[in-house]
């Protein structure tokens, strides 16, 4: 099975936003993307339901690709993920996480904390590359 996502690394001066599972993971916003939706749309979307956060698209970052099984009726699917990732700027730093969406909490954190809490080495490496372009380009 395929399945296609897309997400943000949404930024704030020096910090991005991280949402927290209600497991104490760290991740960033992502999520399907659902028929009749172009990606960049998407990550609109997740972005915003997940966290309540309002953000202007700046770039494509990149996408990145993993396996994992899902168990559905008793059987495991292998399911083949692709995540296209966008370079967002939001409009201030309120956010909400967003208990229906699986959050517990959301926060914007420093550069360096939130490389160090993300929970996976691809979304540590996007979060790298869009910090790497954020201190290159110095948006305001």
């Amino acid at each position: 099975m395929d399945e296609v996502s897309a997400g943000g690394i949404v930024f704030f001066k020096n910090n991005i936003l991280m949402l927290r599972k209600f497991n104490g993971d760290w991740v960033l916003p992502k999520g399907r993307v659902e028929q009749d939706e172009t990606i960049k749309d998407a990550a609109i979307r997740e972005v915003y339901e997940e966290s309540k956060a309002k953000v202007n698209v700046i770039k494509y970052l990149g996408k990145i690709y993993y396996e994992f099984n899902r168990t559905s009726y008793k059987e495991k699917i292998k399911v083949n993920k692709e995540v296209y990732w966008y370079l967002m700027m939001a409009r201030n730093m309120n956010c909400t996480a967003q208990k229906n969406e699986g959050f517990k909490e959301a926060k914007f954190l420093p550069f360096e904390r939130s490389l160090k809490i993300a929970r996976y080495d691809d979304e540590r490496k996007i979060i790298k590359k869009a910090i790497d372009d954020i201190k290159f380009h110095c948006y305001k």
